[in-house]
């Protein structure tokens, strides 16, 4: 799973006219699931989101969660992270996940963040959307589950070959 976070001062999301999601001070977040993810993905993503401290202390250090912070995560369904832009012009998206599967694991992303006591909102899966945001810094942080799971799993690989020799 990929996903865009980025501090806000506030964000919405609009569906057909209507306000359907809005959060005040906190992280807007693009979730984009990919074929091959699992649930792994999405309790690794929604942990990473609700602990992430990118927000500053009274000391002005960035050492606060959105929790600490007393903020709110909007959690928007974005298929379009999957797009592979390498070649050509057009992006392709054939890594992106089928609805039947993202959906399930975008929800799954959002129980997770849940679980770690982090409120939020979301915006509509499969809708077209309008987002609004006050971007707040900028602060901007792209998280990828695989790329993740790759290095943890290379550094055990590395601590085992290790512990061999």
């Amino acid at each position: 799973m990929r996903a865009i976070v980025q501090r806000v001062r506030w964000a919405q999301v609009e569906v057909g006219r209507s306000i359907v999601a809005r959060i005040e001070r906190g992280l807007l977040v693009y979730v984009g699931v990919c074929t091959g993810d699992g649930e792994s993905d999405a309790e690794w993503l929604g942990e990473k989101v609700a602990n992430l401290r990118v927000f500053e202390d009274g000391q002005g250090k960035v050492n606060m969660s959105v929790q600490d912070a007393g903020g709110g995560i909007l959690a928007v369904p974005n298929f379009t992270l999957a797009g592979d832009a390498r070649r050509g012009r057009r992006p392709s998206f054939t890594d992106a996940a089928a609805p039947a599967q993202a959906q399930p694991l975008h929800d799954a992303f959002v129980r997770a963040a849940r679980g770690r006591g982090a409120a939020v909102e979301t915006g509509v899966f499969g809708a077209h959307m309008l987002i609004a945001s006050q971007a707040d810094g900028p602060v901007n942080i792209i998280l990828d589950s695989r790329r993740a799971n790759r290095r943890a799993g290379a550094k055990g690989a590395n601590r085992s070959a290790d512990a061999t020799e």
